[in-house]
Formats: structure tokens, C-alpha cells, sequence
């Protein structure tokens, strides 16, 4: 095992003797301070070897002690060299270099030249130990504008080989090393971010310092996630786990979504999301619904990646549709259909639709401009890689991040009657506020504290990570997000988490949201006496969150109190009867009609 030495420039006053003639004594001169680094493009900085080919592990050195990623794993999961890979809505590439040469920069205070205008610059990154798997690893980084301004943030990165599965980019099933081999241990990268100010042109950035001895802190790529200026998150659904489905061997997914904002063209948004494997699109397509799997007229095409028909989605990337004249109406259900040629055997999808879609026969084919109905021959009442439908124009929108209340868990299936829905119902027939569009990232059984699905592998819980972990991807990097309203809470508290941990979690929450410019609403948690876990400790647990919430401190831009909407008077442990959907716990149509009523409109806006 060996440590590399590293050497730093500095700036040295230095004792020059004169002896032109016998009679000058020594005199000292200061040379000038050298001029600062002039800033490099990343790659001209690259000094480390990440990945090695399987049949020689020896070529790579990712963590100082011999080991490496696999090139072949790389490839299997779509990140060949070179690969773009659209993460969390930055638009990062695996380095275009073979196995074994350099392909990614040890931290240690560079001047990388990166320019752009956004609300983050991403870095795809790894930490890495000599000494065996770490967590985390965190430095200083330092954003320079072209304005002469600059801003420092802690870049967080978890470890290639320790670092939680929740937040990666993406998993590797082996580990190269020079001594042993291969072997059967789980690698990740990671892409993570730092906010940057919106309205400043960035000119470069200066990575932290080296860490010390325990670790390092590798980049390969960095991109500036530009604002997705002119667009309007219309609808949007959150990957709550990675499950098996079929296999599905050219099929078409006809799938039913309800938009909340309208506009006079669209695109959407398909990920890929805690998958292994990259997944294949032949051919998408948009419309109108009709009735049941049905469209109004023949459905629109979608391309993608500048007019190609169909396009490939790397393991844990997402694709973003090119935009499409196409008139979409408020408050219309809409028809997404996507052709997989296959086979799929597993999918990322949002498990609690409250909706009937639809699917083809096996080996039907591309039915995508299907206008008619009839080759869709099966159901599914989950969303499978759609997870966004933007339109064009629009004040932007608003999150509401929760679990199975706003998911809609016993609503009417088919009836649209999810808090969410009602709150942009109301937001379409005003004109007061901004005409926000309402995305609804409740997952059934989510936690703010702890994740439910791991975040890797195939899995029947579909739970979702965490609201901290999916909070850059289902709130930071949603299209158009202007505020967000944090509804969690219950499921934590149900299953033994203290007060003050998801207290902690909301306040993390709601910092990370407004360190990026995202107004945060706070809601307090609904009662649940008479579900089968609610007990009196739960309920003391709930109390004390709620106090929390409605104190506010400074936490929250403003708060909505749903518990005093749906409360019994009488009973505030329970819920109104006339609210409760049978279950205690779940409001039903007409509870969660007075919850979306409840929010007082101007509070998203300030």
C-alpha cells in the first residue's frame, strides 16, 4: 500500500548574494509573488486512473491502493467512454478515455475553467480510501463569476466504495484490484451539486483541498445545470423503486397522466432511475385522451437527442424528449405512449398511480401513433419511467414532496382527487397568483429519516429513498420549481423515529431547498388514531413535530396546518369521520378535497 506525495506551489522570498565587485556587501531582493494559476479545462488537470480493463486490473489506481472501477461494468451499465449522461438534469459525460489512462482529477485546490449560467454546477465524483470503504468525504469548493464575485460551498461525495446506494449515480456489481483480481463488491459514482447564483455568469471554479491522508476526492466531469428557462413543470411522478415487470418483449406503454398547467408545446421526461442496465426507447408519443386508452386524434411523435426517433437510457440517467408543438390543456388527461423493443425485465416505477394505463400485447410492436384504442390490451396501475411532462411558457411550479396522502392512496382511482390535483385546479381558475403548475412527488410509505427501497437492485418495496436522499431529483432538478411544500412526517413517526430526528430532517430539507432559491412551505402532520400503529407515543411524536411546524423559527417560508384541517374538534388525535377514507389514516376524496382548498395561495408566492 503506498501514498502518493504532492507538492504545492509557493511563493518564496529568496536571499540573492551580489558579488559584482569586492566592495558591495549581500543585499536581500523579494521576487514578485507568481500570478495566481491560470484556470484549465478538467481534463487537462486529470491525474488519476479510475477505471481498468478486466483483463488487466493493474492499469488503474483509483484509491491509492491498487484498486479500480471495471471498464466492462462501466459499459454494461451504458457509461461507456465518452457516454453523455443527463443527471438530475446536468448534462455530464463519462471521460472519453480508455482503461487505464487518466481519466478523472484528485481535489486538491485546482483552477478548473467552467463557464455557464444555471442554478448548480453538477460534478460526477467518487471519494475514495486506501484504508478500506468510507462513507463520505466533503471539501470546499470555490465558485469565481465573471463579475469578480466568488461563493464557497461544501461539496459533499460518497465514497466509490461505502457510500450510500440511495444518492449514487449509479452501481457497479465488481471491484478491480491489482493484488486480488476482481471481485464481487459493489462500486458507485455519485453526481452531486452546489448551488450557484442564477443571475452571475460562472468563469471557473477551484476544487477543495486535498482532504488528507484517509481520502481522496475524485472528479471526472463537472457541467453547470442550466434554469429551465420558458418551461412549466405540467405533471411529474417520483421513482419510488426498481421492480420486475414482464419481461416486456415489444410492447407498447400506453400510459394516463393528468396535467395540471397548459401550454402550446411539450416534452417529457423518462428515467432510468436505480436500474443496473440501460433501457432502450424505439418511439414515444403524446395526445389527448379520448376515453380509456383512446386519444382524441392520432398521437404526436416524440424525438429525441436533436430529431432521432427513439433514444438510450444509461442506468441511473433520465432522457428529456426534444420539445413539440403541441397544444396541451389545462387540466386534460393525457396519453404517453412509449415503445420498448426489449426485453425489459425490470423497471423504475411509481408503484401508487390511482390510475388505469395501459400496455400492448407481447410482440405487438411500436403502437405509439395508435389513435384507437384496441391494441392495448392490458392494464397497469403504475408509471413506469415517466416521470415528467413539461409545457412551454408558464410562471413554473410548485412541489409537493410527501408520501401516500399526497400520492392519493385511497382517492377514487381515474378521479384526479389528490390534494395536488385540487390545488391546481384551483391555481388554473384564479388569476390572483402565478398560474402555477403543481407536480406531485408523493410516494406511498415514504420517510423523511430513513429510506424504505435501499436505492439499488431489483425489489418489490417501492417506497422510495428518503425525502432528504430524492430531494435533488424530485424537487432541485424539477422543471420550472419555485416552491415546494414539505408534507412528510407520519410514516417516520409510526415506525419509531424520534421528534427531534425528523425535525432535523425537515430542517435540512427546507435549507438545502432555499440555499437554491426555492420558496419552502411547511405542513403539519394529519392524525392517524384508529390505524393499527398509531398509538398514543406515535400521536405525542406527531404533537411535537407539528409544534415545531407551526413555531416555524424561520425554518419555513410559510406553513399550512392540513392537521387543523382534517382533525376531529372533539378528538384531535383522530381524524373527522367525515374526512377519513375508513382506514384512519388515509384521508379519502372529500378529506383531501379540504386539504387542496386549504392552502392559502398567496403563501406560494410570497
Amino acid at each position: 500500500m503506498h501514498r502518493r506525495t504532492r507538492t504545492r506551489s509557493l511563493t518564496v522570498l529568496t536571499t540573492v548574494t551580489l558579488a559584482t565587485a569586492p566592495a558591495l556587501t549581500a543585499t536581500a531582493t523579494a521576487r514578485q509573488p507568481a500570478p495566481p494559476p491560470r484556470p484549465l479545462p478538467l481534463e487537462r488537470l486529470y491525474d488519476n486512473r479510475a477505471v481498468s480493463d478486466d483483463g488487466d486490473p493493474g492499469a488503474a489506481d483509483f484509491d491509492g491502493a491498487g484498486r479500480s472501477l471495471s471498464a466492462q461494468d462501466l459499459k454494461a451499465a451504458g457509461w461507456e467512454p465518452g457516454a453523455r449522461l443527463d443527471l438530475d438534469a446536468a448534462r455530464l459525460r463519462r471521460p472519453d478515455r480508455a482503461p487505464g489512462r487518466p481519466d478523472n482529477v484528485r481535489a486538491d485546490g485546482q483552477q478548473v475553467k467552467l463557464t455557464g449560467r444555471g442554478n448548480a454546477l453538477s460534478f460526477l465524483a467518487a471519494a475514495t480510501s486506501p484504508h478500506g470503504p468510507g462513507d463520505t468525504a466533503a471539501g470546499r469548493v470555490t465558485l469565481h463569476y465573471r463579475d469578480g464575485s466568488r461563493a464557497g460551498h461544501t461539496l459533499t461525495v460518497g465514497d466509490w466504495r461505502g457510500g450510500p446506494l440511495a444518492t449514487k449515480a449509479v452501481a457497479l456489481p465488481h471491484l478491480n484490484s491489482r493484488e486480488g483480481g476482481q471481485a464481487q463488491e459493489k462500486t458507485r459514482l455519485y453526481a452531486v451539486t452546489v448551488p450557484l447564483d442564477p443571475g452571475r455568469t460562472l468563469s471557473s471554479v477551484t476544487l477543495p483541498e486535498d482532504p488528507g491522508p484517509d481520502s481522496d476526492l475524485h472528479i471526472f466531469d463537472a457541467a453547470v445545470r442550466p434554469a429551465a428557462d420558458g418551461w412549466t413543470g405540467s405533471w411529474a411522478a417520483s421513482t419510488g423503486g426498481y421492480t420486475k415487470v414482464g419481461p416486456w418483449r415489444d410492447r407498447t406503454l400506453r400510459l394516463v397522466v393528468h396535467a395540471s398547467a397548459g401550454g402550446p408545446a411539450a416534452r417529457i421526461r423518462l428515467e432510468n432511475t436505480f436500474a443496473a442496465q440501460p433501457v432502450r426507447i424505439g418511439h414515444a408519443s403524446l395526445a389527448v385522451r379520448r376515453d380509456g386508452a383512446t386519444a382524441d386524434r392520432r398521437p404526436v411523435p416524440l424525438t429525441f437527442d436533436g430529431g432521432r426517433p427513439g433514444t438510450r437510457i444509461p442506468a441511473g440517467a433520465r432522457a428529456v424528449s426534444d420539445p413539440v408543438g403541441f397544444d396541451v390543456p389545462a387540466g386534460a388527461d393525457l396519453l404517453i405512449s412509449i415503445h420498448l423493443p426489449g426485453p425489459v425485465s425490470a423497471a423504475p416505477v411509481h408503484s401508487e398511480a390511482a390510475q388505469r394505463s395501459y400496455l400492448s400485447a407481447d410482440g405487438s410492436g411500436d403502437r405509439t401513433r395508435d389513435a384507437a384504442g384496441d391494441a392495448f390490451t392490458g392494464s397497469l396501475t403504475t408509471w413506469p419511467f415517466l416521470t415528467g411532462v413539461d409545457v412551454r411558457g408558464g410562471p413554473g411550479s410548485v412541489v409537493a414532496l410527501g408520501d401516500s396522502i399526497t400520492d392519493g392512496v385511497r382517492s377514487t382511482p381515474g378521479a384526479n382527487r389528490r390534494w395536488p390535483d385540487v390545488l391546481a385546479g384551483r391555481l388554473r381558475e384564479q388569476h390572483d397568483v402565478p398560474r402555477l403548475g403543481v407536480l406531485n412527488h408523493g410516494i406511498s410509505a415514504n420517510r423523511i429519516v430513513t429510506d424504505r427501497y435501499p436505492g439499488d437492485g431489483v425489489s418489490t418495496d417501492t417506497a422510495g429513498v428518503s425525502a432528504q436522499h430524492r430531494l435533488e431529483r424530485d424537487v432541485l432538478a424539477q422543471t420550472g420549481a419555485r416552491t415546494v411544500v414539505l408534507f412528510e412526517g407520519i410514516n417516520d413517526v409510526r415506525w419509531g423515529a424520534s421528534a427531534e430526528a425528523v425535525i432535523a430532517g425537515m430542517k435540512a430539507i427546507a435549507s438545502r431547498a432555499r440555499e437554491r432559491g426555492l420558496r419552502v412551505v411547511g405542513a403539519t402532520i394529519t392524525p392517524c388514531e384508529g390505524y393499527k400503529d398509531c398509538t398514543a407515543d406515535v400521536d405525542a411524536r406527531r404533537e411535537a413535530v407539528n409544534a415545531f411546524v407551526r413555531q416555524n423559527g424561520g425554518v419555513f417560508d410559510a406553513v399550512i396546518d392540513f392537521d387543523a384541517v382534517v382533525r376531529d374538534p372533539a378528538r384531535p388525535s383522530r381524524m373527522l369521520a367525515a374526512y377519513d377514507s375508513g382506514d384512519h389514516l388515509h384521508p379519502g376524496d372529500e378529506g383531501l378535497e379540504a386539504m387542496g382548498n386549504a392552502v392559502d395561495l398567496p403563501l406560494l408566492t410570497g
